[in-house]
């Protein structure tokens, strides 16, 4: 069958105590095989499972199940309504970066590995929409404009939203906590929050060169990913 139904066991079970098809036509309705609607109908399969109405929630009309019904080799067509938006994945599409805004990236991760290392590489590479390779140049220093790299605020890039940098943030600064204290060395002290690390109160934290930082043990930069 070419539409998904909602509840198929469900279904199964309904029309197996309620109408006459085959075991085949209620399993290529239903999505199952037909030994399974076999032991539905012995009482071996879904025994707690109660019967559900395709008819009365909008997935079979009466026509097709009678149709069924006078013929045992029609297939019954399922209703296209709205339960099908239900059975879709909507996939979140990849973080668009306008052109003139790319190579503001690399200064945005220098950011991220000077103020909040514990921020992992794959949610850098999700909230700027770079890769762990690009990140790693930074970190190594053996990105080819590393000399014109300087940690700057996303949000001031206009890479990302303030709300949206504070949520990973505290994501990230949660899951260090959890961590410590699962290790027995209790939570820690608490992160310096997105808003106020680099910017405003360091006012020359912007314009810091990267290779003034760089010089610091590389745990200082960033932790390495889970």
């Amino acid at each position: 069958m070419s539409d998904q139904i909602l509840y198929p066991k469900a279904t199964a079970v309904w029309l197996v105590d309620n109408t006459s098809m085959t075991f085949e036509q209620i399993a290529d309705f239903a999505g199952l095989h037909h030994l399974e609607v076999k032991g539905i109908a012995d009482g071996e399969v879904a025994r707690d499972i109660r019967g559900a109405d395709p008819i009365a929630n909008g997935q079979l009309s009466r026509e097709e199940l009678e149709k069924a019904e006078n013929d045992p080799k029609y297939r019954m067509k399922a209703l296209v309504g709205k339960h099908q938006d239900l059975l879709k994945v909507n996939k979140k599409a990849p973080r668009y970066t306008p052109v003139s805004r790319r190579q503001d990236r690399p200064d945005a991760i220098a950011w991220f590995l000077r103020n909040h290392p514990e921020v992992t590489d794959a949610q850098i590479s999700k909230l700027l929409g770079t890769t762990k390779a690009t990140i790693d140049q930074v970190r190594n220093r053996t990105h080819w404009n590393i000399g014109a790299i300087k940690p700057v605020d996303p949000v001031s890039l206009g890479l990302v939203g303030q709300l949206e940098l504070d949520a990973v943030v505290k994501k990230a600064s949660d899951k260090k906590n959890k961590e410590a204290v699962k290790r027995g060395e209790g939570a820690g002290a608490s992160l310096q929050p997105a808003t106020s690390a680099g910017t405003a109160d360091d006012g020359n934290a912007a314009e810091e060169p990267v290779e003034d930082i760089v010089d610091e043990p590389e745990a200082n930069w960033a932790d390495e990913d889970a």
